[in-house]
């Protein structure tokens, strides 16, 4: 009895064996086509998704859209309840709409006081990090709204109404740091 192993010789011509150790023949089999299929599309949806969410940035990745639509929802929950929250006036000082809305309005009925960039004239300045009435998005807006007689602030809410009121302090909320030349002196508290 011959203890070398049989060889078998490959079925097709394609097969070929490339090298054999300890009697296993490794051969040279062409993978699947829908196995290199698959490795394909794969390699060029990974290009793709790279390209349009990092390089190019087209569009926003999965969890900044949420963000985003969490804020929207928030901003229509305070619209529809009338509840106007911390959370819906920063989603709306990052709506460019409404921030424009706001700055109109702003240059309209607010810069007499405030200079038409913030910087304060009569009242205080809105773009340094100090404020009077608390700088807080709903400190901001109640503010704006019910006004300050004392410091003679008008309450703009009954002139205005709740949505161009919202729109004046999501653009004040873009004001705050930019600290303008020429501004007015800091005044009040300083706040983050």
């Amino acid at each position: 009895m011959s203890t070398e192993p049989k060889k078998t010789e490959p079925q097709s011509g394609e097969d070929r064996v490339i090298h054999e150790v300890d009697g296993i023949q490794e051969y040279d089999n062409q993978l699947p086509n829908w196995w290199l299929a698959t490795l394909f599309i794969t390699v060029v949806f990974g290009v793709g998704y790279f390209y349009v969410y990092h390089q190019a940035q087209l569009t926003d990745l999965p969890n900044a859209a949420f963000q985003k639509e969490s804020e929207r929802q928030a901003a229509e929950e305070a619209k529809r309840t009338g509840v106007v929250t911390s959370a819906a006036l920063l989603s709306l000082s990052r709506d460019g709409t409404k921030v424009s809305e706001g700055k109109a309005t702003f240059e309209s009925t607010c810069a007499a006081c405030h200079r038409a960039d913030g910087g304060g004239n009569i009242g205080p300045n809105l773009t340094d990090g100090f404020w009077l009435h608390g700088g807080s998005p709903e400190n901001i807006y109640t503010t704006i709204s019910k006004g300050v007689a004392d410091k003679g602030m008008a309450a703009w809410g009954p002139q205005l109404g709740s949505d161009r009121v919202q729109a004046v302090t999501a653009y004040i909320l873009t004001l705050r740091g930019t600290n303008v030349a020429g501004g007015k002196a800091p005044q009040g508290t300083a706040e983050n």
